[in-house]
């Protein structure tokens, strides 16, 4: 499982996907989550605006699994 840190509060999932090398650019996330499988903390999500804070667990089809952490 990888680490993701993060050194505010929360970040969206379509940010995380892009600190996670998932996707390129914000612009490529509607299409992302609509072709792979996300699940946050083991539930299916793909709601680009998602808050993510520490502690939780992404799994992304293709890609491996995170956990967010602090920076």
């Amino acid at each position: 499982m990888k680490s993701i840190g993060i050194s505010t509060e929360y970040i969206t999932l379509g940010q995380f996907l892009k600190l996670a090398d998932c996707i390129g650019t914000g612009g490529e996330v509607k299409f992302f989550l609509q072709e792979k499988r996300v699940l946050v903390n083991g539930e299916p999500d793909n709601r680009r605006g998602r808050k993510l804070r520490v502690g939780d667990a992404v799994e992304v089809e293709g890609f491996g699994s995170f956990k967010i952490g602090t920076r």
